[in-house]
């Protein structure tokens, strides 16, 4: 019975030696303090940032971790460029936000050794469509961060006019230094007739409506 009974305390003993050996997965590693969960990554999300780069017009928030006073939202020049504090000049535009953060970040080292940099877009305002022509409000219309159709954006810019040749409507785009262009026929259109040339907008587009 002796013998039972301290080979069961040995045993108990050992058991919360094991326990107390697994690190706590709630604790910091010492000298690795790490962000709070709630502060973003660089860019506004994963999606945006992936296909998003910044050009001119575009608000952008400049969050600087555990500093209050550098941060701040900052607008993007026509020249592409934002002006922050102690680093002035930076330039944005062509940039994706985990691009511009990165870049800040190395820009402020010597006066911050341990910042953090996140950047996050307010306004897309870059993001253009143009329309002009026989409509009731031509010119360029952001799109955001949402999609627009052909269709939508002739609405957007008040209908076409008494003397639109609806028929005869196109969308220049573009591409790789070339420019496409695309037929629209706003009668067979809005009549469910030939849908795919109510074709999704891209930034930069032009849709023209030639006069009868």
């Amino acid at each position: 019975m002796p013998t039972l009974v301290a080979t069961a305390l040995t045993l108990a003993l050992l058991g919360q030696g094991v326990a107390l050996s697994q690190p706590d997965p709630s604790r910091t590693q010492r000298g690795r303090p790490t962000p709070p969960a709630t502060v973003p990554v660089a860019g506004a999300s994963p999606s945006t940032d992936a296909v998003f780069t910044i050009g001119p017009e575009d608000v952008l928030g400049i969050l600087f971790w555990r500093d209050q006073e550098m941060s701040g939202d900052v607008t993007v020049r026509p020249d592409g460029m934002i002006t922050l504090s102690l680093i002035r000049d930076v330039k944005a535009a062509g940039l994706t936000p985990a691009q511009l953060a990165d870049r800040i970040q190395e820009a402020v080292r010597e006066y911050i050794t341990d910042a953090s940099v996140t950047v996050v877009v307010r306004q897309m305002n870059s993001r253009k469509v143009f329309i002009t022509g026989e409509v009731a409000r031509p010119g360029a219309y952001p799109l955001g961060s949402s999609s627009m159709t052909v269709m939508q954006l002739i609405a957007v810019a008040g209908g076409l006019n008494e003397f639109a040749e609806g028929g005869s409507i196109s969308i220049m785009r573009v591409e790789a230094g070339k420019t496409r262009t695309f037929a629209f026929d706003y009668n067979n259109v809005a009549k469910g007739r030939k849908p795919e040339q109510n074709m999704v907008l891209k930034p930069g587009d032009t849709v023209v409506v030639p006069e009868r």
